[in-house]
């Protein structure tokens, strides 16, 4: 197969799809890897590293694009990339297409086979794909909070461990899933009194289980938010649905019950947001103000950590990447479920219904295109 790896253009997007050794392993088995000039140089990848693997370096997007029979990504292909994109090509990447509808229109026109990262899953509900950055992200979440609680950032000016003699910052966790669960830790190692929230109680008791003390659990619901937002300094938003767009769990009227330089980060924002003042910003303005409210909404978090997440990202694409490549689409998606779950839109339909059910758009029987 003709695998193409472009550059991502995304805003500060520094991650690449593919490492050398990702692309040795698939040199491997004879197919042909096309590698955009500089595509990994953001990661720390040069040119000739990808050489080296076995890769052709080409010089711009399209022709990436116009030589590839398989494409892999980092994020969604952006406006720029919508015309590039042509009939019978398997794009491989993140796509969120819930949240953002002008992008699931154009994968329609186009008549590409779009297969999500975010939605492929594994027997037991896991996302194997979405589980590196997710990890990745939740762990920064608390590392940008803990910034933007700064004075000179707007924040409240408090430290989030605290020092002797004066209490630590307070976090409140929305979510414990693999995002929750990490900022979780990373609160609770830098000190901070933290609370977990989730709907699901053999979740909270797992979680109450590996926690430090500094952890605590405790019931979601609209009720028991409001009660506890009057008294955290960083909130972190860590609500998924798969493919679905997210909830809102905090809403604008509920920026009133906290304090000025309060830090809201909103992990889910690819999703749309657990937040509903939650926009997407950009690692080069990575917050605004509403009701005296910091908030942080970074679409692509794990952009600014690339070397870490691109290696973390290949780790867990690789295996899907060499079926694709070497049973074809159809055939890998047949005998793989996990994979099949990842098919968003096959060639002008929509076949997830999370997607077709964000746009009231009709969907299609999956297994009717395998």
């Amino acid at each position: 197969m003709i695998i193409g790896v472009p550059k991502e253009i995304k805003n500060n997007e520094n991650r690449v799809a593919l490492t050398p050794s990702g692309a040795k392993e698939l040199a491997k088995y004879g197919h042909d890897i096309y590698v955009q000039t500089n595509a990994g140089s953001g990661s720390g990848f040069s040119d000739t590293q990808y050489e080296e693997a076995g890769a052709n370096i080409l010089p711009d997007i399209k022709s990436v694009y116009g030589r590839s029979e398989m494409i892999i990504k980092v994020k969604e292909p952006i406006q720029e990339e919508y015309g590039l994109i042509r009939e019978d090509q398997l794009v491989f990447t993140y796509f969120h297409f819930a949240s953002y509808e002008p992008l699931t229109r154009a994968m329609i026109d186009n008549k590409s086979i779009c297969l999500a990262y975010e939605t492929v899953e594994k027997e037991d509900r896991s996302l194997p794909l979405l589980i590196p950055m997710s990890e990745v992200a939740g762990r920064m979440s608390v590392q940008e909070g803990a910034k933007y609680l700064e004075k000179p950032l707007k924040g409240r000016g408090i430290l989030l461990g605290g020092v002797p003699g004066v209490r630590p910052a307070k976090v409140l966790i929305l979510g414990g899933g693999i995002v929750g669960t990490q900022a979780a830790i990373m609160a609770a190692g830098l000190g901070a009194d933290v609370t977990i929230m989730d709907i699901s109680l053999p979740r909270l008791r797992y979680l109450a289980d590996i926690m430090p003390a500094n952890v605590n659990t405790y019931m979601s619901s609209e009720y028991n938010i409001r009660e506890l937002l009057p008294s955290h300094d960083l909130i972190v938003g860590a609500v998924l649905i798969p493919g679905a767009k997210a909830p809102h769990l905090i809403t604008r009227d509920m920026l009133k019950l906290m304090r000025p330089g309060t830090v809201l980060v909103d992990v889910a924002v690819d999703q749309g947001g657990c937040i509903e003042t939650c926009e997407p910003t950009t690692h080069e303005n990575p917050t605004y103000i509403i009701d005296d409210i910091v908030h942080y909404c970074v679409a692509n978090m794990p952009g600014a950590v690339p070397y870490t997440s691109t290696l973390a990202l290949t780790n867990a694409t690789l295996p899907y990447a060499l079926q694709l490549a070497n049973k074809g689409w159809k055939k890998a998606c047949q005998e793989n479920k996990e994979l099949k779950l990842g098919l968003n839109i096959i060639k002008g339909d929509v076949v997830y219904k999370g997607v077709s059910d964000a746009f009231d758009l009709p969907h299609h029987n999956v297994d009717n295109y395998l």
